[in-house]
């Protein structure tokens, strides 16, 4: 789907907010709470999620930080003028809101916040019960700093700045002391940020079908473990070899086996493989506990073997 990019302003240190249009003036593809889109960046493609409320047809609104370790996504998406056109996916929606909930607590971390201010935005425009709490290391670093403070998200939002001398801290057993199957959590940041919430969340006594986290950026690979492993193809019978220095998916193109594949980091979930013997090592952000712990599918992008083979569905 081609876009054309209306509106590029800086609204935070390192931080711009992007707003795509149809390049045809056709209305966009609505969305929902927690959606994202694939961008294509000439060789590369990456997700972003939407963050305006969803209720607004006339734009997909993005928030991206320029990460100087970037492997070139961040840097090309800020290299972009007003007036360019880029191709889009229709929207994805892996964070999904429950509008059941009677009660949504949305945690954000940083440019975490994406999300979570498109959420935010859609309970307030039904009046639904929730509350923001959203980390950031100072003000000047805050992303959509002034629309947490407007009059229909200021008495919902908590905002704390790491750096600033009497700032309010982040108390993740006080915010989630009392957990109830009608009450949702939400949470959407950096790995560490996000881990700290969910072990908060399972020491409270929260439900995990109650807990819904949506990982930024990929956590830090892993040290490789020594030696490679065996992938057998189930549907032919072959062998593929991966050496300990080497990705399942390179191992497996290497092969002439082919398989979606986007953001290469073990976040969006494209390339997921069902697994049918063998113990995977699950090194992606995509999965939950619950489907890391069933041992049937994992992320070839990023994710290795425990087990000396490998046995996938392809």
């Amino acid at each position: 789907m081609k876009v054309k990019l209306t509106r590029k302003v800086e609204i935070a240190a390192n931080i711009a907010e992007f707003h795509l249009a149809s390049a045809g003036g056709e209305p966009l593809p609505a969305f929902s709470p927690g959606a994202h889109i694939d961008v294509c960046l000439g060789a590369l493609t990456r997700q972003y999620s939407l963050c305006n409320d969803p209720r607004d047809a006339g734009a997909y609104v993005l928030g991206v930080l320029r990460e100087e370790a970037s492997r070139g996504g961040s840097h090309a998406m800020h290299a972009l003028v007003e007036g360019d056109e880029l191709e889009i996916s229709e929207p994805k929606n892996h964070f999904p809101l429950d509008k059941s909930a009677k009660h949504s607590i949305l945690i954000a971390g940083g440019i975490g916040v994406t999300p979570i201010l498109s959420m935010a935005q859609f309970l307030s425009g039904i009046d639904a019960s929730f509350e923001v709490h959203y980390c950031t290391r100072d003000r000047s670093r805050t992303a959509f700093h002034e629309r947490f403070v407007q009059k229909d998200l200021r008495d919902h939002s908590h905002l704390y700045f790491d750096n600033e001398v009497g700032s309010a801290r982040l108390d993740l057993p006080e915010i989630l002391r009392t957990p109830h199957p009608a009450q949702h959590l939400y949470v959407c940041g950096p790995g560490g940020f996000i881990d700290a919430c969910l072990n908060a969340a399972s020491a409270a006594g929260w439900d995990d079908a109650t807990v819904h986290r949506e990982y930024f950026a990929a956590q830090p690979a892993l040290a490789c473990v020594k030696g490679g492993f065996q992938i057998r193809l189930a549907r032919s019978g072959r062998m593929v070899h991966v050496s300990a220095d080497q990705r399942v998916i390179d191992a497996l193109r290497d092969a002439d086996v082919r398989i979606p594949v986007s953001c290469e980091e073990g976040t969006c979930g494209t390339c997921l493989t069902t697994v049918l013997e063998g113990e995977p090592d699950h090194r992606d952000t995509y999965l939950t506990r619950g489907e890391r712990k069933a041992n049937d599918r994992f992320l070839p992008c990023c994710s290795r073997s425990k087990s000396p083979v490998l046995v996938l569905d392809l």
